[in-house]
């Protein structure tokens, strides 16, 4: 990578917090891959899941202090957080939103030059009155009762009151579509690991995917570079729902969005399921498509996978 096209001062030394989940573990291999990279350091609960001389693996929660972790540290990306919506959801938000405040605060104290926080599409919501392609100054709408998407615009405004408050910190949100690859683990990889998945009645809506090395690459880029802001990032095209669980070899049941929801929620509750309650049928009946132009545009990065590419990569189909 060339990370002479970016501005600011160089990257030698990059704090990962969620440094051993299959994201975090593959961006630290590709920061040790560049030979500007002096040194990383990786915050996570877990053991670590790189072993290199230039590697420091901090085993402790997100929440705790993070001082020595990010000490000296030029850049910092903040991949830690709760995949799945836990039972307990103090739990959740200590682990998101605490951490993300703790995250932010330990930048500023470090002297952090750029922090890169690791967002989400789902934060402007799936709803019927979206536009075609959502901007990235579209509102923030996460549907109510999806914990993912809440937690990931109240990270976003953690992270951006501390660059309020720290000036000379470049902060960069990444807010990527569906992650797919051999390695992927979220809310669409748990459906499309069922024996059949539901449809509602009169939707299909399209669905963009980003592959987990696109997104390895561009999150190093940003890592490298000064690019202050908010990012779209997605693949290129789409694949509607449907076309998804075909490829996925699964069958379809088409219910009623009033009977889906119902049901979806009975389950939750009842623990007869444990991947997310009804406010998550919204992402496979209403529209949340977004547009990836300004990062094509302000970095230069070419996305070496489209939406369909990264899908069929995770079902092994490349």
């Amino acid at each position: 990578m060339d990370a002479s096209r970016g501005s600011g001062p160089r990257t030698r030394k990059v704090a990962v917090t969620g440094a051993s989940g299959y994201l975090g573990a593959l961006l630290v291999r590709r920061l040790l891959a560049e030979p500007e990279i002096e040194r990383v350091a990786g915050v996570d609960v877990r053991p670590a899941a790189v072993h290199d001389e230039r590697y420091a693996h901090f085993r402790q929660d997100v929440c705790a202090p993070l001082d020595a972790a990010f000490a000296g540290a030029d850049a910092m990306a903040h991949l830690a957080f709760l995949m799945r919506q836990p039972r307990d959801r103090a739990e959740g938000k200590r682990v998101n939103v605490g951490g993300a405040e703790n995250a932010a605060r330990a930048c500023a104290n470090a002297g952090v030059r750029r922090a890169v926080l690791m967002s989400s599409a789902t934060v402007y919501g799936a709803w019927p009155d979206n536009p075609p392609l959502l901007t990235e100054d579209a509102p923030l709408r996460p549907p109510p009762g999806f914990a993912y998407a809440e937690d990931k615009a109240e990270a976003e405004a953690a992270f951006r009151a501390m660059a309020q408050e720290s000036p000379d910190v470049c902060l960069s949100v990444l807010r990527a579509c569906v992650v797919m690859g051999p390695n992927a683990d979220n809310f669409i990889t748990a459906a499309l690991g069922k024996p059949v998945l539901i449809a509602l009645r009169g939707a299909d809506p399209p669905m963009q995917f980003v592959h987990e090395d696109d997104l390895a690459a561009l999150l190093v880029r940003f890592l490298m570079e000064d690019h202050p802001g908010a990012y779209n990032v997605a693949g290129q095209g789409s694949v509607r729902w449907r076309e998804a669980a075909a490829l996925a070899g699964k069958r379809i049941v088409p219910m009623p969005a009033p009977l889906a929801s119902g049901l979806t929620e009975l389950a939750w509750r009842t623990r007869l399921q444990s991947d997310a309650p009804a406010a998550g049928l919204a992402f496979i009946r209403w529209p949340w498509m977004v547009s990836a132009e300004r990062v094509a545009a302000e970095t230069g990065h070419r996305f070496a996978h489209s939406s369909r590419e990264a899908l069929l990569a995770y079902l092994g189909r490349e």
